[in-house]
């Protein structure tokens, strides 16, 4: 019931008095208006929870996809490797047993530095790192092994120190490496030239391409077995023989053909901006493979 003042003055038409608003006023206005506000709030703090979500799942998805692109290289790499070494072994096998053949194909080749050593052993213990080197790489990604990523990365980093170690004895003591190779090369000379058939051959195609004779010079095959079953004469190559003919020691003094060794060295020089660009190369995949597994080893832990 309204007072009787207020009855009275809607009688008579008169306005209310004003007075205090009634609570919960407002009508149908004001609940538009406050559901509006909190329905634009909710929305806010509903996009705010989005982004936060968004920003921390971001990261870690694109981690993970870099981890897995990096795994996959990792994986790629070595298997070439792999492969690599699998062919090396397999040819440094048929050049131990049929050497001759192996010469008949690539003899235009044989004036490398490697046929001053025995080919085969070379290329069998290179194929055999290389394969060790490629499985430990691929299976230790592929299997996601700390133990297997860690020996990779210590055979890598074993072979980077020997590298660098053999460039600095070779640049800096060339006269020690010629010592050396002159204690371990010339014995071979004077016992396997002209015994050994495929030793020999290797070394008469070497020194008719590289135009030199023995390691130093002609007196490598002093007191040898080919100097010693051939009457005293020395190999064709020595006097600058293309033909048959007896080489004697007072021809091979006159003409002075230098030793293979000194000539190995001229050719490295004249192509040295090709050689190290080569090591450099070698030494950039082996930092380069040395990184990635010691990141794949360091993102294990994280996982």
């Amino acid at each position: 019931m309204l007072p009787r003042s207020c009855q009275q003055q809607r009688a008579a038409g008169l306005p209310a008095a004003p007075g205090r608003p009634r609570r919960g006023g407002g009508g149908p206005h004001r609940a538009r208006l406050k559901g509006g506000t909190g329905g634009a709030v909710e929305a806010q703090r509903a996009g705010a929870g989005r982004d936060r979500t968004l920003g921390s799942a971001l990261p870690s998805g694109a981690k993970m996809g870099c981890f897995t692109f990096i795994k996959v290289m990792m994986i790629l790499f070595n298997l070439a490797i792999f492969l690599s070494g699998g062919t090396l072994l397999g040819v440094g096998i048929w050049v131990k047993v049929d050497g001759e053949s192996f010469l008949k194909i690539f003899g235009t080749l044989s004036s490398s530095i490697l046929q001053v050593v025995n080919v085969a052993y070379l290329l069998i213990v290179i194929g055999a790192i290389l394969l060790v080197i490629g499985f430990l790489g691929c299976y230790g990604a592929q299997k996601e092994s700390k133990c297997l990523l860690m020996m990779f990365f210590s055979v890598v980093l074993i072979i980077f120190i020997a590298e660098v170690a053999a460039a600095v004895v070779a640049l800096i003591f060339t006269g020690l490496a010629e010592t050396l190779l002159t204690g371990l090369v010339t014995p071979l000379l004077k016992e396997k030239y002209g015994v050994d058939q495929t030793f020999t051959e290797i070394w008469n195609v070497t020194m008719t391409e590289v135009h030199c004779c023995g390691l130093n010079n002609y007196t490598d095959f002093n007191n040898s077995v080919f100097y010693a079953t051939h009457q005293g004469y020395y190999p064709r190559q020595c006097c600058g023989m293309e033909d048959t003919g007896n080489c004697t020691s007072t021809v091979a003094a006159e003409m002075n053909v230098q030793g293979c060794f000194k000539q190995i060295l001229e050719e490295i020089r004249t192509n040295a901006g090709v050689a190290g660009g080569v090591a450099a190369g070698i030494a950039a995949l082996e930092i380069a493979s040395m990184a990635v597994s010691m990141y794949l080893y360091c993102r294990l832990d994280e996982k």
